[in-house]
């Protein structure tokens, strides 16, 4: 009995537990329901996704493994997309840390590389799947054409302009902003400092482009390798030449250049620009020695990589756009002036500095990028040497056309007779004998002709004979002989004295001096004897002597003598009154001859029969001068006016040589 009550007890507790089993299973089907709704109305939609790709089981196996070779790279691919877009943050500026900025830039061309060599491959393994889908009709037709219209987007996106821009434009906003960088760093450090001290004696300090900091030299190489893998390099060289040349103008406008524009039409001589030729010359050895020396070795610094034509024709760019061209145009605007001997001696002086400057031109323009400068130098060379021997060889044209003209009617020593020997000394001293033998040989080298050397000695030696022919010439002008032994004497003391010590005087030789020294001599004797010295023998004593005719005899002697003297004095002193000795001591000499002749008889002959005509009612007529204002009369003769220097001018249209006169103190004429 103790058993069935155990018996019926478990089967009480196992359909209690059946009871509470089935109503959880209830309530859980209770709540299944509306799930189980859910799912029916989602049936339909999974049925229409599901059909494209509908196929046996083993057919859709094995097709997954196609996939899953296609979708890995294509996963790769948009995971340095991914990667790419980061990078974005680190590109905003690279002043502030440049090898960083290069670095990530860096990154960003190689993740760039990686999508143009992989995005081409990826879309064809995909293409590949699509054409396996459609050969096993695993999808049907209208799921395939999808596909391959989505196929065919992407490769017309990666073979057109898109693929250049796979990063979204960052590698190209990237390079730019390392052009701004390249570019500051060049402004930053291109400004124009004064210099220390002057250059040039008597100038101000001038400006000199300040040299770049070696650290800033090797940003810039860093920059240009980063942008030229990028074929940015013309851009580059664009900006370096804008900002360099822009500091060489810089430096060169506080040399004041304006005169460097001057055409031929500004100015009537090259004496009139004698002071521009001459800072001509000290500007271009100071822009070329200093300024393009300087930037010449800076293109060499930061674009020496790139290689030697790079920057040379860097440098040429630089040379050109800072206004080089403008002294070479000067020079030109020179040789092509009214010929003039003074204009000879400038020519002279463009060639010296040109000469000085021969190797440096070779050197820094000596390229094929500077084939221009190249050229304009060679004009201008040819121009100077060419205008240099034409104005040379004319010379003696020129002097033997001035024998035709009337001599001075002053005696003095006529203009072309000083400008020559001074003019043939500047020839054949230090500063421009070793010059223009120089330009003699290249222009009769140029004639393929033999240059010898003696020819400039003798052709200085024939402008002399030429001298000397005119004077004997204009010396024979003169009506009057006295004034032709005045003209005599004063321009053979004029070549005696001062050629003497000289180099042409060396030339000439000892003898020729002393022969003009003799010349002077005789003719200042003669000039005397058939002037001045006639006057005392009009004061004759002849007659007076213990007036042996009487007191009135002696008087009226007196009287007639007195009248012949003032009158001869009065007559003389009138026409050489406007005579002139060039030579001071020529002068004073020559009237202190006249005075020691003439005063002392004067003198005595008043103090002996000066009493006789005083007491006289017209004696004021008689007894005209005293010792002492004859003196000074004679004393304020033969002074030279006040005269404008010499210098030849070419008469137009003709193109001779003219006697004519330049006003030495004749301003420049203002520069526009």
């Amino acid at each position: 009995m103790d058993k069935g009550i155990q018996n019926l007890l478990s089967a009480r507790k196992l359909l209690k537990a059946s009871v509470v089993k089935s109503k959880a299973l209830g309530l859980s089907l209770e709540k299944a329901g509306p799930r189980l709704d859910e799912i029916t109305q989602r049936l339909p939609a999974l049925e229409v996704v599901i059909r494209p790709i509908r196929a046996q089981r083993d057919a859709l196996g094995a097709v997954g493994g196609h996939i899953n070779r296609a979708v890995v790279p294509a996963a790769a691919v948009l995971k340095v997309f991914d990667a790419i877009h980061g990078l974005e943050k680190s590109l905003s500026d690279p002043q502030y840390d440049l090898p960083g900025y290069l670095g990530v830039l860096k990154r960003l061309e190689e993740a760039l590389r990686f999508l143009g060599e992989n995005c081409g491959m990826a879309i064809q393994w995909l293409a590949d799947i699509v054409e396996y889908l459609e050969d096993h009709k695993v999808a049907d037709e209208r799921f395939i054409s999808g596909l391959k219209k989505a196929l065919k987007s992407l490769r017309e996106l990666e073979a057109g302009e898109e693929k250049g821009h796979l990063d979204g434009g960052l590698l190209e906003v990237s390079l730019d902003r390392l052009e701004n960088e390249f570019r500051r760093l060049l402004i930053e450090n291109s400004i124009p400092l004064p210099m220390s001290s002057p250059t040039i004696a008597g100038e101000q300090a001038c400006i000199a482009p300040s040299p770049l900091p070696v650290a800033v030299i090797q940003k810039l190489q860093a920059i240009l390798g980063r942008l030229i893998l990028n074929d940015r390099l013309d851009k580059c060289i664009s900006i370096y030449v804008e900002i360099r040349s822009s500091n060489v103008r810089a430096s060169l406008q506080a040399l004041n250049l304006d005169y460097l524009e001057i055409s031929v039409s500004d100015f009537n001589d090259v004496a009139s620009i004698e002071v521009y030729i001459a800072q001509w010359g000290r500007h271009l050895e100071f822009a070329v020695k200093h300024l393009f020396e300087s930037e010449y070795k800076l293109c060499n610094d930061v674009f020496e990589r790139m290689g030697l034509d790079v920057w040379k024709s860097c440098f040429a760019r630089i040379a050109a756009q800072a206004g080089f061209l403008a002294f070479l145009q000067f020079g030109k605007t020179v040789t092509e002036s009214k010929k003039d001997p003074i204009k000879l001696l400038k020519l002279l002086e463009i060639f010296s500095s040109l000469n000085k400057l021969r190797l440096d031109f070779n050197r820094l323009f000596g390229g094929a990028a500077c084939a221009e400068i190249q050229t304009l130098t060679r004009d201008l060379i040819k121009r100077v040497v060419e205008g240099a021997s034409e104005i040379f060889w004319e010379l003696l044209i020129q002097v033997e056309l001035q024998r035709n003209t009337p001599p001075p009617p002053d005696c003095s020593i006529p203009r072309v007779v000083t400008f020559i020997t001074d003019y043939c000394n500047k020839l054949l001293g230090d500063e421009y004998k070793p010059i223009l033998t120089q330009v003699l040989v290249i222009e009769r080298s140029w004639r393929h002709e033999k240059f010898q050397e003696r020819i400039l000695t003798d052709e200085l030696l024939n402008l002399v004979k030429a001298i000397e022919l005119n004077l004997e010439t204009w010396s024979k002008g003169y009506e009057d002989a006295v004034l032709s032994y005045l003209f005599l004497m004063n321009n053979h003391w004029h070549v005696y004295k001062y050629l003497k010590g000289t180099k042409l005087g060396a030339l000439l030789g000892d003898s020729w001096l002393r022969e003009h020294e003799q010349y002077k001599e005789y003719y200042a004797t003669t000039f005397f004897r058939e002037s001045w010295g006639k006057l005392p023998a009009l004061l004759s004593r002849e007659g007076l002597i213990l007036f042996s005719g009487g007191r009135a005899t002696a008087r009226n002697l007196v009287k007639q003598r007195l009248k012949a003297f003032n009158e001869a004095f009065d007559d003389m002193y009138k026409k050489q009154s406007k005579l002139v000795i060039s030579d001071k001591d020529l002068r004073e000499r020559t009237c202190q001859v006249i005075i020691q002749t003439i005063v002392p008889v004067y003198r005595s002959y008043m103090q002996n029969y000066g009493p006789l005509v005083e007491q006289d009612q017209s004696a004021s007529k008689y007894s005209k001068y005293t010792a002492q204002s004859l003196e000074k009369m004679f004393e304020s003769l033969f002074h030279p006016k006040p005269m404008k220097q010499f210098s030849f001018k070419v008469r137009q249209p003709s193109g001779k040589f003219n006697n004519g006169a330049v006003d030495q103190y004749q301003t420049p004429p203002t520069v526009k």
